[in-house]
């Protein structure tokens, strides 16, 4: 569902995304340039880079996280636990950690496994409100000790699920309004 264009509203130049920038890059994750973060979501979009973060415990269960309802982008759909983008200079563990730790409390103490698994590139787009377009990079890690401290403004709610239960049986958590980065991550693992 593409649009020709989004309207840039005094609610998107105040955004907290309008202040920021990710790293524009073309299909090999070759970085191009540093571009704004609400451009690079809006109209016809801008790849850029991202990833996503699949947090499990011991016992194989995924940690999902919900998306604020005051998120631009996916408000309220349930995420593979962390997913952003890293900024100019910043590996994909380092934004992954400060991801971790500032949307749920996680720590790095309390995982030593954390890696890049899969890359792969997607676009899509969410009602008139803007697109993802981007070169997106999965990690995973195992907590060794699962407390969490979710951020209300960025978390509205957390489940632990069955990973591979949840890959075989997509039907029974439907109602869960997957991110679509995380669906494709997952299908990915899956191969």
């Amino acid at each position: 569902m593409a649009t020709d264009s989004i309207s840039s509203s005094d609610d998107e130049l105040s955004h907290e995304n309008a202040a920021q920038n990710v790293v524009a890059v073309d299909g090999d994750d070759n970085p191009q340039e540093v571009v704004n973060r609400l451009t690079a979501h809006t109209g016809d979009g801008i790849r850029h880079r991202a990833f996503t973060a699949l947090v499990f415990d011991g016992d194989g269960n995924i940690l999902l996280a919900q998306r604020s309802a005051d998120k631009r982008l996916w408000d309220t759909h349930w995420d593979g636990t962390v997913a952003s983008h890293p900024i100019e200079g910043q590996t994909q563990i380092d934004a992954t950690e400060e991801r971790l730790e500032e949307e749920l409390g996680i720590e790095p103490s309390q995982y030593s496994d954390l890696r890049v698994t899969d890359k792969f590139e997607y676009k899509r787009y969410y009602l008139n409100d803007g697109v993802e377009f981007e070169v997106c990079s999965v990690l995973k890690c195992t907590l060794d000790e699962t407390t969490l401290d979710p951020d209300p403004a960025e978390v509205g709610g957390y489940l632990w699920v069955p990973y591979e239960r949840l890959y075989e049986n997509p039907r029974q958590y439907r109602q869960l309004r997957l991110c679509p980065w995380f669906e494709i991550a997952m299908r990915r693992d899956f191969e």
